[in-house]
């Protein structure tokens, strides 16, 4: 027993020094795209690459948020040119969210540049090693998800790889 006090003691305190660096580094990339899209429109913008158009309850149920957060979340992204509202072609009165082209070129720009960042931070790990760690962390999401939504799990393709493009 005092093992696993110990072992979930040292747990709970990576996890807190975790959550610090990563608002230190950001994970915001390299270069000109270090920190140039909050977290908030990087989850909106690559679910919407992931899935294409989406109405706003489905996106907000896909990112385990409300409607009214997908939507005061969303609405910069619009007037920013990077989101677009389109017709839904199965219900001409409701519309979805999709990514304009603008849209997905910014995305594809934070995307490359986070992703030399996680390169650089894992450059001389063995590839196992980070295959492992990616593994672990999607599996530590996919529980700190089903514990916040109390067992209703209803976004376990988040904790894939990203799709390859």
């Amino acid at each position: 027993m005092t093992t696993d006090h110990n072992l979930h003691d040292r747990l709970q305190y990576q996890v807190a020094i975790f959550a610090r660096r990563v608002e230190q580094v950001r994970i915001g990339g390299v270069g000109s795209q270090r920190n140039s899209m909050d977290r908030a429109a990087f989850l909106l913008l690559n679910r919407l690459g992931w899935q294409g158009p989406t109405g706003v309850k489905a996106l907000a149920d896909a990112l385990g948020i409300d409607s009214s957060t997908v939507t005061r979340q969303v609405a910069p992204l619009v007037d920013g040119g990077l989101v677009e509202r389109v017709q839904n072609p199965d219900d001409k009165r409701a519309v979805f969210l999709d990514l304009s082209p603008l849209g997905r070129e910014r995305l594809e720009e934070v995307r490359s540049s986070r992703q030399e960042l996680v390169r650089l931070l894992v450059a001389d790990w063995p590839q196992e090693d980070q295959e492992a760690f990616c593994e672990l962390l999607a599996r530590f999401n996919l529980s700190m998800e089903s514990f916040a939504t109390g067992g209703r799990s209803g976004t376990a393709d988040e904790q894939e790889a990203v799709p390859s493009r």
